[in-house]
């Protein structure tokens, strides 16, 4: 008689990470790096309202965009990603709005919490349940997510704006930021 093994698909990795990192903390002073995609003009419609917020709290802003991942250019853009990631203190990665970018935008947020850099990476209502099963596959199930409704991309630049506005203290208190010093605020 052979013998067969049955693995659990929904077994949790014994070197798990459930811990969200560190907040962001007070924005001033600090370099919040945006990463954007080629797909989502939604995405960089509301990166950059929430881009101005922060530079008005006194934090400097980077933009990194992400493109071809594979071959040559994939190679290319991994060394331009770790670089984008070492030069910022902040990490905000989006936009997990279908599959793949889902999977893109799980995988560059936990390269930039694995070096220790608080991390939230953004991604749309319809894939909030993928973004956590990527995030706990790859060994952090407390990555900071925001969601964002869905659909996004399909909507008025004016109606994508009224979101980013309405979804903007929320996206702080995911990223456990503050605009003003606590010491400051009290």
């Amino acid at each position: 008689m052979t013998k067969g093994y049955v693995l659990d698909p929904t077994a949790h990795r014994a070197d798990d990470i459930t811990s969200a990192g560190p907040d962001a903390g007070p924005l001033a002073g600090k370099v919040v790096g945006f990463r954007v995609d080629e797909m989502w003009r939604a995405w960089d419609w509301i990166s950059e309202i929430w881009a101005e917020e922060f530079r008005k709290a006194g934090a400097d802003v980077k933009f990194w965009r992400s493109a071809g991942r594979t071959g040559s250019e994939g190679e290319r853009l991994a060394k331009s990603l770790d670089a984008f990631l070492e030069s910022v203190d902040v990490a905000v990665i989006g936009l997990g709005n279908c599959g793949s970018c889902t999977g893109w935008t799980i995988r560059d947020a936990l390269a930039a919490a694995a070096k220790g850099v608080p991390t939230t990476a953004v991604v749309t209502d319809n894939f909030k349940d993928l973004g956590r099963h990527l995030a706990r596959r790859g060994g952090r199930s407390g990555l900071r997510l925001h969601v964002l409704p869905y659909p996004l991309n399909e909507k008025l630049k004016s109606d994508v704006e009224a979101v980013a506005r309405e979804h903007f203290a929320k996206a702080l208190k995911t990223m456990g930021a503050q605009l003003v010093a606590r010491a400051a605020a009290e």
